[in-house]
């Protein structure tokens, strides 16, 4: 640096510090305040009127972790008058730390038992037409002792209640009226803001010189022992470097505000809700202070909260949406994550959060807002568009560690050929602040300057930080036309988003087809695997009752459903369901899936018992018709083979229907299974053992051929070191799998099951702390080999996977998304196939042949590795960061190798067979099961995502569908009862227009229709 360069800098930060900032400020008279420190849980604030509140002085220790204490301030209202240049306001010092904004305490400024605004470490002033009248200073803090989980990503007991401990986290401030020098205080912005600018241009840039040669005669014009009195003068020099317009032809930036606001995370979800009122609250009160302000906020879960906790703030927040200056965005419930939901589940992400604005504020949004979501299918865009939202927003990918995406703005197309524009903000982040550092940024990094102007930037402090600031307005309104650097615009998505699609009409865009895989975060694929589970086995246990209701035409449940559903998405949010919150958090959704779980189940059994008229059934809810061995308690009817297995349980093998019932009667299968503690074998397949419980051979007996290379064990269990080099509970590292050691033989090999219906060979292995059981189990009749897998999982910082390598030549894998499949590579030929070293999975990856495949599914595991020549499925992560207890206990799962013939609709079938397996229903009754399924559906490797009763009470049928073995497929659809109209619809129920969806053709009491390679549709059925 030239000398005169450092000098300068010196200069101007120096005496910032020393001389102007402490002239800001002219006087600071303290408040008196009372503190109340809550013993349990949040209370509303009508429920401490009348609490006795203890004086409290500053350097008072306060706040357990996740505690709240309560202040009251009072005191005298500041005399009328004085300098128009003066301003008095109320500062709430609570003691916070130097962490970050959001990740520490917060509070929420109470007046007249209605919140006004948040107190936080980036604003700590109130104003005064907040804090009191002319009666005087009279509000109340609600303030929560957040833990700051922040300043160690290493093991914290603070995530659990039940290990937080009650030592005080926090050291209380005061409160006191401020007066400050409003000259001075812009003379400080101006400094900040033309500092800044200057700084990120290049040394020898004549604007750069200009702005030096303005800093030093602004600095002389300036009197250290007199800056209120020179601060004028001085800011009328600095103004000449902010009178330089910036180029006709620079970038523009479209500045939304923002408060990305994790619906759980570091903190619960009732925590949350606390945040959002805070932050909320604060931008209502900044919209009426700047006009220009607007601020998109997402997540329809989070407005709800706000309705049910605070009608009062929700009421401004509706009226500052018909004034344009709230927007909601985003269109779905929450932010979900997008690789482990079914896609039903992102379905109903869009329908609940589409119907929840359209019903409170008179909208739809038109983009997904997903900013902070770690992966993207590529059946996205199908998705979105079903839900109404032709344009999508994230800027996660800018985190990939080997490749940088190289578009910002791009038409993102679907597996199926739908699309979506797409844009990543440039400005690599979603908490901008406005400054030039920042502009600067985002003009070198943007990609698409070769046919786009225009970038958005999301400003403000996220996860309970407040939002954006009346500081980062005022940069605003400076940056908006300053040389050097892009125009800055105030506005919301959709005005960003106009002003690129008249550019894409005018030049075109460029186009990625496929899934946007995220180069980070892989171990979100298998950390907390039972909150994994748990929404596996709630989705499916509300599609269920839903199907069984929809089959008695009864909608009394609907609401319940709802409700049900709600809770499930809720969970589905980015930092709950992969796995990567604190204890605290899995221990709520763990708990609120089993609540829902039970009731699910609850009502199919209800409804199951009134389709049967109470008689035993056999109940089948998946997409196929078929027959599979089955466990009851009591001997079923029919004379076919009938098994008692070890657990006293009675196996025999039983038809059904797709979707319906069938009697509780013992079919023959046609087949026996032969166990012995070498060899399990039906008609399907062989399969050897060692005597260190290991398979030795998978021979598929129908196609003559080994499923496994020479030399090779299937189902090997696998444990390595796992500790990522940054974030624990997210990341798995490139070279974990290569430090795996094989578990070591087996302390016990037995056959459990010998047939002829069940056969089980299990095998038990102890290692480190931990205990593992593997079931290897071939049914009659069945082409593959169940492996069970249960664990009592006592490990830390390991990985648990499960081997299975196959001698199938191929240099792709296909690996179930949701409503379709992508292609993922088995090698490493580019930097891109190299990144995908752990991929994500629905219920199935397969690798095939042109003949001949292999497919391992899975129900509840999602993390899988393909390119070692097999598919690794991880099974138990243990990291301990932020939950240090995570994984640790008790796992049961359940991994199947299947080989088959050409294509995947056995497969998906299979896939779907093993996580809804046929459900024996033991009614008391002496009715009849025989009933016709309330649908059914030809064609070819087709899947049945939701049968349900329409929501507007109509009686309609709604089905929808999709190809799921990638083929195009022409389908007929029937029902119980004769189809007298179909159509078309959306997500949300509503009829496409012409040349929407496929065309369907009503013949003969039934629909018939075409769907694409992995397109889904969405039928209402009238009959």
């Amino acid at each position: 640096m030239h000398d005169s360069d450092r000098i300068l800098e010196n200069r101007i930060t120096r005496e910032l510090i020393e001389r102007i900032l402490p002239a800001e400020t002219l006087a600071r008279v303290p408040l008196d305040v009372s503190a109340l420190t809550l013993d349990g849980e949040p209370v509303p604030v009508a429920d401490i009127e009348g609490s006795p509140f203890e004086p409290i002085d500053a350097g008072t220790p306060w706040g357990r972790p996740w505690g709240t204490t309560w202040f009251h301030v009072n005191g005298p209202s500041p005399q009328a008058g004085g300098c128009e240049r003066r301003l008095t306001e109320v500062v709430a010092e609570l003691g916070f730390t130097g962490g970050m904004a959001g990740f520490q305490a917060e509070g929420a400024v109470y007046v007249d038992g209605r919140i006004r605004c948040g107190v936080h470490p980036m604003r700590r002033a109130i104003p005064l037409d907040v804090a009191g009248g002319a009666g005087g200073i009279d509000f109340l803090i609600e303030a929560a002792a957040n833990p700051d989980f922040t300043t160690s990503f290493t093991a914290n007991p603070m995530g659990s209640l039940a290990t937080a401990g009650d030592r005080p986290l926090y050291t209380f401030g005061g409160v006191w009226l401020q007066t400050v020098d409003l000259e001075v205080r812009r003379l400080i912005a101006d400094i900040g803001l033309l500092n800044e600018a200057m700084r990120v241009l290049p040394r020898g840039h004549r604007r750069r010189k200009r702005l030096a040669t303005t800093f030093q005669l602004a600095y002389d014009a300036l009197d250290p022992a007199d800056v209120p009195g020179t601060a004028p003068g001085a800011r009328a020099i600095l103004a000449q470097g902010l009178d330089w317009p910036a180029a006709h032809n620079s970038h523009r930036v479209s500045a939304i505000g923002h408060a990305h606001i994790d619906t759980a995370w570091l903190w619960p979800l009732r925590e949350t809700r606390r945040k959002c009122a805070r932050t909320f609250s604060n931008q209502i009160d900044l919209m009426d202070r700047y006009p220009e302000h607007r601020f998109a906020c997402s997540q329809a879960v989070q407005y709800s909260w706000i309705e049910q906790d605070h009608p009062e703030l929700f009421d401004s927040i509706r009226s500052h949406v018909a004034s344009g200056q709230w927007l909601p965005v985003g269109g779905m419930w929450v932010e979900a994550d997008m690789n482990l939901p079914s896609g039903e589940s992102l379905v109903r992400q869009m329908v609940h959060g589409q119907r929840y604005f359209e019903s409170r504020f008179g909208m739809r949004c038109d983009e997904v807002w997903i900013p902070d979501v770690f992966g993207y299918p590529g059946n996205l865009p199908q998705v979105f568009r079903s839900g109404g939202a032709t344009r999508f927003v994230t800027q996660k990918l800018s985190w990939n560690k080997a490749n940088r995406f190289p578009h910002h703005t791009f038409v993102w197309e679907g597996i199926d050929g739908s699309e979506v524009l797409a844009h990543f903000p440039p400005v690599d982040t979603y908490n901008a602040e406005v400054n030039p550092r920042e502009l600067t940024h985002v003009v070198a990094n943007f990609r698409d300057h070769a046919w786009s102007d225009h970038s958005l930037m999301p400003f403000g402090h996220g996860d309970g930080g407040g939002g954006p600031t009346r500081e980062m307005l005022e940069r605003a309104r400076v940056l908006s036309d300053l040389a050097e650097l892009p125009r800055v615009t105030i506005e919301g998505p959709a005005r960003f988003f106009e002003s690129v699609e008249s550019e894409v009409q005018r030049s075109g865009a460029p186009r990625w087809m496929g899934e946007l895989y995220f180069e980070m975060h892989r171990g979100t694929f298998t950390s907390q695997a039972a909150t994994k589970v748990g929404n596996r086995r709630c989705e499916d246990a509300l599609r269920d009752a839903e199907v069984w209701l929809a089959s008695l035409g009864d909608n009394s449940a609907s609401g319940e459903l709802d409700s049900m559903w709600k809770t499930v998405l809720t969970h589905q949010f980015h930092d709950i369901i992969p796995g990567s919150s604190i204890a605290w958090v899995h221990e709520d959704a763990e708990r609120d899936h089993a609540t829902v779980l039970e009731r699910a189940r609850q009502l199919s059994s209800e409804a199951l018992g009134r389709l049967s008229g109470g008689a035993a059934c056999i109940a089948n809810s998946a997409s196929t018709s078929r027959t599979e061995v089955v466990r009851s308690t009591t001997p079923p009817p029919g004379g076919a083979p009938v098994q008692e297995l070890a657990d006293g349980s009675l196996a025999f093998a039983a038809s059904a229907p797709a979707l319906g019932l069938a009697p509780a009667r013992a079919v023959d299968p046609g087949d026996q299974v032969v166990a012995s503690a070498g060899r399990l074998v039906n008609g399907a397949l062989e399969v050897r053992f060692d005597e260190a419980g290991n398979v030795t051979s998978v021979f598929d007996r129908m196609r003559g051929r080994e499923v496994l290379p020479p030399g090779t064990t299937a189902g090997r269990l696998t444990v390595a070191p796992d500790t990522p080099v940054e974030y624990d509970a997210w990341d798995v590292e490139q070279w974990t799998a290569g430090r795996a050691q094989p578990l070591g033989p087996a302390t016990e090999v037995t056959v459990l099951e010998s047939g002829p219906l069940v056969g089980t060979v299990r095998v038990i292995r102890e290692f480190g702390d931990s205990r593992v059981a593997q079931d290897f189990t071939l049914t009659a009749g069945s082409g593959r080999l169940d492996v069970h897998v249960d664990v009592d999982w006592q490990e830390s910082e390991q990985l648990l996977a499960i081997d299975f390598p196959l001698d199938v030549r191929t240099d792709r894998a296909a690996c179930e998304v949701q409503f379709g499949h992508e292609y993922r590579p088995t090698h490493r030929n580019t930097s891109w196939d190299d990144a995908k070293f752990e991929v994500c999975a629905q219920r199935w990856v397969d690798l095939s042949e042109q003949s001949f495949g292999v497919a391992v599914l899975n129900n509840g595991r999602h993390g899988h590795a393909l390119q070692d020549g097999g598919v690794r499925v991880s099974l138990l992560r243990a990291p301990l960061y932020p939950d240090p207890t995570a994984d640790r206990g008790h796992h049961v799962t359940t991994l199947a190798l299947l080989p088959h013939g050409p294509g995947l609709a056995e497969v998906v079938a299979e896939a779907e067979a093993l996580n809804r397996p046929l459900r024996f229903f033991d009614g008391p009754g002496d009715g009849s099961p025989d009933v016709e399924p309330v649908v059914s559906v030809a064609g070819e490797g087709v899947q049945v995502s939701a049968v349900k009763l329409a929501d507007d009470g109509s009686g309609d049928l709604v089905v929808r569908l999709w190809s799921a073995a990638g083929d195009r497929v022409d389908c007929r659809l029937g029902c119980a009862t004769p189809i007298s109209g179909a159509v078309a619809c959306n997500a949300l129920e509503e009829p496409l227009g012409a040349g929407q969806g496929p065309p369907v053709v009503v013949h003969g009491g039934a629909a018939a229709f075409s769907l694409g390679a992995h397109e889904f549709a969405t039928l209402r059925l009238q009959r």
